[in-house]
């Protein structure tokens, strides 16, 4: 049985923090280029273009490639002959998030309560942790910020089973519509569909850690990702929302089983600074 210690987390969850605010994912950045050779309005490309020299310099000076530096979402797959020592895994993955954040310099945006007491906490905890038991004897961390912006315009909907696919379909481009530029497009599109009302939610939001130009295994669901793609991208929202062609780079879909009487779809956008980044302990 492999032991892990809770300074390891800390330090792992510290360091992707840093980077991840800085430093774009390849697919992300590769799908940013290519789009300026689809994007036909002049100003559009203009938008693309400081996008892509935004990432650049961000990278090459270690500094945030954007002020909202997101509230930390943290993935968490736990080998089943993993052992954790030094206390609780939860609490060293909070310290991360503190060290990381202060460390890296990178803004503080959690209020300690959502409605009567919006106090910021100073430190960005605490983090949202998702954690799901795997085989093996590893420790895989994810970390996603997620900011407001694009976090603001997310949706769900409870349809009847007999809605079909088009009311499925109607509800995707609705909420990217509804979204205009407020998520800074180009975006990505989430979407869970299936489970319930909160397993939907994180189906969509799981979906925005998938590589830009993988595919769902399910061939039905793959078709699905194309379609909405092309019909969102004749919207013409375009980049930052300020018209053109290219409003997604990619439409991600993820599916679970669910009961007779309902059909569960949720939306979650990513800004075109699609952060995420994982190590395995």
């Amino acid at each position: 049985m492999k032991e892990i210690t809770t300074e390891q987390i800390t330090q792992a969850v510290r360091d992707l923090c840093i980077k991840v605010s800085y430093d774009l994912p390849k697919d992300v950045e590769s799908c940013l280029r290519k789009s300026l050779e689809k994007e036909e309005s002049p100003f559009g490309k203009y938008c693309l273009e400081q996008i892509v020299n935004n990432a650049v310099l961000a990278r090459d000076t270690e500094q945030a490639m954007c002020q909202d530096t997101g509230m930390a979402v943290v993935y968490v797959e736990v080998g089943q002959d993993v052992h954790i020592v030094g206390g609780s895994i939860n609490d060293a993955i909070h310290e991360g998030v503190r060290q990381g954040y202060n460390d890296g310099y990178l803004r503080k945006s959690v209020c300690a309560d959502p409605v009567f007491d919006r106090v910021n906490t100073g430190d960005n905890t605490p983090a949202v942790i998702h954690t799901e038991i795997v085989e093996g004897e590893n420790l895989k961390i994810t970390v996603v910020p997620k900011g407001a912006g694009s976090e603001n315009m997310g949706a769900l909907k409870m349809l009847k089973p007999t809605a079909g696919v088009e009311a499925v379909k109607q509800f995707i481009i609705d909420t990217v519509n509804t979204a205009g530029g407020n998520p800074c497009p180009p975006i990505i599109v989430g979407v869970g569909i299936g489970g319930t009302m909160e397993k939907c939610a994180e189906l969509a939001k799981e979906a925005l850690k998938r590589e830009i130009g993988s595919k769902n295994p399910d061939a039905r669901y793959a078709a699905l990702e194309e379609e909405l793609l092309e019909k969102i991208n004749k919207s013409g929202i375009g980049p930052q929302g300020l018209g053109g062609r290219v409003t997604a780079l990619a439409v991600h879909i993820e599916q679970y089983p669910t009961h007779i009487a309902t059909m569960p779809v949720a939306v979650n956008l990513n800004c075109h600074a699609a952060r995420h980044r994982e190590v395995i302990l």
